[in-house]
């Protein structure tokens, strides 16, 4: 089968099905899903050597495999929607593994002598993150999943991210509306990007909330100082195992927390451990789903496919004049634990 072929089937010309193989973003999604089903009928396969020779393109992402904790992992489920859609557009993609910054950056000069990626996704942003101008000096195209926490460059290269905050918000007014006053938080050590976002909308739904929360105050400045003066004994920061959060929650507990707000559903299973009261996580992984936690479920197939989308305007030319920065809300998922 040739391209030809192809293009006879799909009623359109070759140049067509070109563009849909190698740059999608020129051709009409209707007309796209049109070859994409001559190209399976036909069984035409891409000769990936000859297109990388006159392309210069190698057609391929690379991203990292994220580690789990406690058996829990949300990585999963952005890797698949970032493998789907970098299909649809026409491209492959490969993982790699790496222990920390210095160790990925020298894994992209070995992909890059192997396999030249076209370009990279990176996760787990965080601050002082040196693999963004690493890629960003080379003039390699890539995204991250993640907003570059505390990066001066931060707004000079495109990333999609998740709102910690307003999930948190969410979880925290999600509590108040319950008749719960004192909220406690479980986080991650001071520091972290993703962490400390988290804490800030709970910390911001608690400034936020009405007078019943302090009905003893008239002034409406004295009732926000006094919901953050409470919020500020009801706070601990974990390593984020199950572990340390049911020790957290059983500190909280005894201070009197009547509810807890948790980083991670890793640490609200711990959480759970520690006593009858309600406890919201953060990521919705199948295990929340398996024992009824409430849970912030994020987008992570829309993530990922934003993602995709990023790299293909970036690689295709067709990015604005400013980097793409994309923020996504979750969504709460009650279940019996809130």
């Amino acid at each position: 089968m040739t391209i030809a072929d192809v293009a006879r089937r799909a009623s359109v010309s070759r140049q067509t099905v070109s563009n849909v193989l190698n740059s999608p973003g020129l051709v009409r999604e209707e007309t796209r899903e049109r070859v994409r089903q001559a190209v399976e009928e036909l069984g035409y396969r891409v000769n990936q050597a000859a297109r990388r020779m006159r392309t210069g393109r190698s057609r391929l992402l690379a991203v990292r495999i994220e580690q789990t904790q406690d058996g829990m992992n949300v990585f999963d489920r952005f890797l698949h929607g970032l493998t789907r859609s970098a299909a649809k557009a026409g491209y492959r993609v490969i993982l790699y593994t790496a222990d920390d910054d210095r160790s990925e950056i020298a894994t992209f000069d070995d992909l890059l002598g192997a396999y030249e990626p076209d370009a990279f996704v990176l996760t787990s942003t965080h601050y002082g993150d040196v693999r963004t101008s690493w890629l960003a000096e080379r003039e390699l195209a890539f995204v991250t999943f993640g907003r570059p926490w505390g990066s001066p460059e931060g707004d000079a290269h495109p990333w999609v991210d998740v709102d910690g905050a307003a999930g948190t918000a969410a979880a925290t007014r999600h509590l108040l509306d319950a008749g719960h006053r004192r909220i406690g938080f479980i986080g991650w050590p001071e520091g972290s990007g993703v962490g400390d976002d988290r804490r800030n909308g709970w910390t911001r739904a608690l400034e936020d909330a009405g007078p019943t929360t302090h009905p003893k105050l008239e002034d409406a400045s004295l009732m926000r100082r006094a919901n953050l003066q409470d919020a500020g004994g009801l706070e601990r920061r974990t390593d984020g195992s199950a572990a340390e959060g049911e020790a957290a929650a059983r500190e909280l507990i005894a201070a009197g927390a009547t509810a807890l707000v948790c980083v991670s559903d890793s640490v609200a299973l711990g959480a759970l451990q520690a006593g009858p009261v309600p406890v919201i996580g953060f990521d919705d992984t199948p295990v929340a789903a398996a024992i009824g936690l409430t849970s912030l479920s994020q987008p992570l197939s829309d993530a990922a496919a934003r993602c995709v989308r990023v790299l293909t305007r970036l690689l295709d030319d067709d990015s604005p004049d400013k980097p793409d920065h994309v923020l996504l809300e979750p969504s709460l998922v009650i279940r019996r634990t809130a």
